[in-house]
């Protein structure tokens, strides 16, 4: 198969197809990683999440309200943001307070979202 000049040279410079494999395989725990951060930032209810907790640690009612989630909907959007490692819980007595993480505010502070 005859590739564009472009792409043939390109492909050269790296080391060839397999060693671009391999660089993405050795990778593939990073690149899963970013796909779960970036997920996690493209729903709008959970960039209104992120931002808000940006601002100071909340709990679900306060969450609720200021999103208007349903609880089930609400639940779900902190797991999904929680999983990517943006935002952390903790238990005081009988509630959950969401804060958010290191991670979290580099991606706020970045102007990222």
């Amino acid at each position: 198969m005859k590739l564009p000049e472009t792409v043939e040279k390109g492909i050269e410079k790296t080391g060839g197809v397999e060693r671009i494999k391999k660089i993405l395989a050795e990778r593939e725990e990073m690149i899963k990683q970013v796909a779960k951060i970036h997920h996690a930032l493209s729903d709008p209810i959970r960039m209104e999440i992120l931002h808000a907790l940006s601002m100071t640690p909340l709990c679900v009612c306060m969450l609720k309200e200021i999103t208007g989630a349903q609880d089930s909907k609400l639940s779900y959007h902190l797991s999904v943001l929680k999983e990517a490692g943006l935002v952390a819980d903790n238990r005081e007595s009988n509630w959950r307070i969401y804060a958010i993480t290191a991670l979290g505010k580099k991606y706020i502070t970045a102007g990222v979202v």
